[in-house]
């Protein structure tokens, strides 16, 4: 039911490319709606019974298909948008500009069953259908998004206006009471005159013209003010209009060139491991030469985009590297509003609340989660300055997407037995080269290396310790990279996610794991590290569950 769902809000985007379908629903619509209209045509001469008996099945197949259809944009409304969720956003749908004319054009004909009405109301709701034909129209949203756009300068044109013809209707009531005191016996009839002008006095309510020079001079600049009355906002919509082609345009091409991106992060073999890998990053020069883009086509495409990000890889280097900026691009999968979301029904769950931040380290916890058949979860969208982490915060409510974030995170660890592992990296930016290459974290204050203590966020401590003692101990006979506990890092906050679990049905054993920019980005072997984890994990937390890798592992196409 929320798949058929999903594929309704898709036919109701409003949008004709989408192919949900082949769209033959839309066109069906579309085609319903022009049948309708010419009946209501066809209907105004004088015709046959038998035609008359046709013109009323089509107005019944009409508004059967119609009340369907628009009962269920109602219910699929909290998939076009979040805003529309639950009863009060199904009536804030229903007030939107289409969902009224959806409404009036169609549960109206049923009201006559109970309360009679005109004949002539009954034909103009009908005709109203025909507005609904707009939303399909690309010309009539690209004119919404010109006068959108310029609605603040038409406000102050029409407030320089309004203000000057009531400073000129009282000048005009000055003179004009003089030479004739019976027809300007108020400024209410000066100002009445002035603004009947603009529309052409149809009621002949203002049929009251001056006869003093003065007041003709002024009648002069009311006529030259009402030819701005027009010109000014035509002139402004038609900016507008261009500019909205301009930006549709523009948007068309970063459309385009988002494909080129995804293109240029083509699976790679990763010879160590025999998997076939995203790569973490490219360089702005490597996807110039590559897809024959210019620097500003691929700035655009990535402010365009929801799954690309700029990053500066200079950071994942220590001051003492003495790192040199260097600009690329990295790619990131996005199925939340907050990032990443993969449950495959593990009890482990690999956690990355930094990849927003930190360059890079989302691919690497994305390729450990996938080779381990672990649960994943990873913050890959918000703003970088002010950052917000999710790795410690007071409150769940101090970022927008936070207690989604934290909803689902409890999901996939409220299993009986389950273990997270939150990955974060060290030693780059202001931090210095350690001794070490992983850090281990079990919730206690740096340097405090012993496997106990108060307020740890793992329970099952002796399991861990074997956990941590066997994968360190590999670690080092295959990569001779070496290991500590809560040496160089402490996890000791009580802002720490990890304890919010403490008020929740969350996970109670929680290993935090920070790698050496080195180890997880720089090193050829990063993919065989992630997989030495992952076999640990398996072995220590997961071992009685048969587990075969993937075999998207072996696909070779481009993007995640």
């Amino acid at each position: 039911m929320q798949k058929f769902k999903k594929n309704l809000a898709r036919i109701f985007d409003n949008d004709l490319r989408t192919k949900q379908w082949e769209n033959y629903p839309d066109y069906a619509i579309i085609g319903l709606i022009v049948l309708s209209t010419l009946s209501v045509f066809i209907s105004t001469f004088n015709v046959g019974p038998l035609c008359e008996k046709v013109l009323s099945v089509i107005d019944i197949v009409t508004v059967i298909t119609f009340t369907i259809e628009v009962t269920l944009r109602i219910w699929a409304a909290d998939e076009l948008d979040e805003k529309y969720k639950g009863f009060w956003g199904r009536i804030r749908y229903c007030f939107t500009f289409y969902g009224l004319i959806d409404i009036l054009s169609t549960y109206t004909f049923y009201v006559q069953m109970f309360i009679p009405l005109p004949y002539s109301v009954l034909k103009a709701l009908r005709v109203l259908r025909l507005l609904r034909v707009f939303r399909y129209m690309h010309s009539f949203r690209l004119l919404q998004t010109a006068i959108s756009s310029k609605a603040k300068e038409m406000w102050v044109s029409f407030q320089f206006l309004a203000i000057v013809t009531l400073m000129l209707s009282f000048v005009l009531f000055f003179y004009e009471h003089n030479a004739q005191p019976d027809v300007y016996d108020n400024g209410f009839k000066s100002v009445i005159w002035a603004f009947a002008q603009y529309i052409g006095d149809p009621g002949n309510f203002a049929d009251t013209p001056p006869i003093t020079f003065v007041g003709r001079l002024i009648a002069c600049v009311i006529g030259l003010l009402g030819i701005a009355l027009f010109a000014v906002p035509a002139g402004l919509i038609g900016s507008g209009f261009s500019e909205a082609m301009e930006n549709e345009k523009q948007n068309d091409k970063n459309q385009k060139n988002i494909l080129k991106l995804q293109i240029a992060f083509e699976r790679k073999l990763d010879r160590p491991t025999g998997f076939m890998i995203i790569p973490q990053h490219l360089s702005i020069c490597d996807i110039q030469a590559r897809m024959g883009l210019k620097a500003d086509d691929i700035m655009d495409a990535v402010e365009e985009s929801n799954n690309f990000r700029l990053i500066n890889l200079a950071v994942t280097q220590t001051i003492d590297e003495h790192p040199m900026d260097k600009l690329a691009v990295e790619h990131f999968i996005v199925n939340r509003p907050y990032g990443c979301y993969i449950d495959r029904g593990s009890k482990i769950t690999i956690v990355s609340p930094s990849s927003l931040a930190d360059p890079c380290i989302g691919n690497f916890s994305y390729y450990l989660a996938m080779i381990g058949g672990f649960n994943y979860i990873s913050r890959e969208i918000g703003e970088i300055r002010p950052y917000r982490s999710y790795y410690t915060f007071a409150d769940v409510n101090h970022e927008e997407n936070l207690p989604l974030y934290m909803e689902d995170l409890e999901r996939l660890t409220s299993r009986d037995g389950s273990w997270t592992l939150t990955t974060l990296v060290a030693s780059g930016a202001n931090e210095p080269v350690y001794p070490t290459i992983f850090h281990f974290t079990a919730g206690g204050e740096k340097g405090d290396e012993r496997f106990e203590g108060d307020n740890l966020v793992i329970e099952d401590m002796p399991a861990y310790r074997d956990f941590y003692e066997d994968l360190t101990a590999e670690l080092k006979d295959k990569f001779e990279m070496e290991s500590d506990h809560q040496r160089y890092h402490t996890a000791a906050t009580k802002n720490l996610f990890a304890r919010k679990f403490q008020e929740g049905k969350g996970c109670r054993n929680n290993i935090i794991l920070r790698i050496a920019w080195s180890a997880c980005l720089w090193d050829m072997r990063r993919i065989a590290i992630a997989k030495t984890i992952a076999d640990a994990l398996n072995h220590h937390f997961e071992s009685d569950v048969e587990k075969v890798y993937t075999p998207e592992l072996k696909e070779k196409k481009s993007g995640y």
